[in-house]
């Protein structure tokens, strides 16, 4: 590198000070297209709740920015139509035990992948990756019949036992797990005498938590939005979750979409009070994965 001469110094600042001003120009304009992003991705959830607020006429005819005064006839034909918290009821069951299921579930066996070396393990794990390929469409029948021989049909079993097999959680978790979790922290645990189911729950899942918290919120939103399933399996109305709930609004002559609307409302505060309490962890996994990267 060339010595910088005393005559040149002011240009060199000059020089930095315009690259300076270069940088926040494009800083300001990086910005810009960031928060246009961001208001176009959060534009349909403003004008769902929007949309909450206005009677049918109105929703079916207008683009609407700003609230009305719909919102509490909307909710009294809602509640009049269906019980839509007894759907909120259900869903909470479902979801939370599904999800509980299957982050537990996912652990364990991406634990077992990562940090245990026995004979076909690498074939085993191949195949648990290739049930990610296969649609889960093609199983109902198959998955109907089982359940019908259990005797569990028209009963929430059906929608939270399959959370124990949940491949691309297993494919997710045994990632982190093998960043995450060192071989050398497993032996120091069983030479003190830890053993493994031990090692598992206090040494294991605490150092997987910003990854168990980014896979859970997945895991949550997927089983809370679950139509088809519920649909197949349960017979009983009173049974049903949320989402089928508010597709039961629609009649059959037309659709109420101002009771539809306030039952998404509804169904959508769960997932922003988990996200909220979740996304500290869920920035936290991201920001450790990509610092190992």
């Amino acid at each position: 590198m060339k010595p910088v001469s005393r005559l040149q110094t002011p240009n060199i600042y000059e020089l930095n000070r315009a690259e300076r001003m270069k940088r926040l120009v494009w800083r300001g304009i990086v910005y810009l297209i960031l928060i246009f992003v961001g208001l176009i991705c959060l534009l349909p959830f403003y004008s769902m709740i929007i949309s909450s607020t206005h009677s049918n006429t109105d929703i079916s005819t207008e683009f609407l920015l700003l609230p009305g005064d719909q919102f509490i006839e909307n909710y009294k034909r809602l509640i009049g139509t269906v019980n839509i918290w007894r759907g909120f009821l259900n869903s909470i069951i479902i979801t939370v035990s599904s999800t509980v299921l299957t982050l537990y579930f996912s652990a364990l066996t991406a634990f077992g992948f990562s940090k245990y070396k026995f004979k076909y393990s690498n074939l085993l794990f191949g195949f648990i990756l290739a049930t990610m390929m296969i649609p889960g469409e093609i199983s109902i029948i198959g998955f109907f019949r089982l359940m019908g021989n259990f005797n569990m049909l028209n009963t929430y079993w059906p929608l939270i036992l399959p959370g124990i097999a949940n491949a691309f959680g297993t494919f997710f978790l045994k990632q982190n797990c093998d960043s995450a979790v060192s071989d050398e922290i497993l032996e120091s645990a069983r030479m003190d005498g830890c053993g493994e189911w031990k090692a598992f729950h206090r040494l294991v899942l605490p150092l997987m938590t910003p990854a168990l918290a980014t896979f859970g919120i997945f895991a949550f939103i997927a089983q809370w939005n679950s139509f088809l399933m519920p649909v197949i399996t349960l017979f009983d109305n009173n049974l049903q979750p949320l989402p089928v709930m508010i597709a039961m609004t629609r009649g059959k002559f037309g659709t109420d979409y101002g009771a539809q609307y306030v039952g998404i409302v509804i169904s959508v505060v769960p997932i922003m009070i988990l996200f909220a309490f979740l996304s500290r962890k869920i920035m936290s996994g991201v920001s450790a994965g990509a610092l190992k990267e």
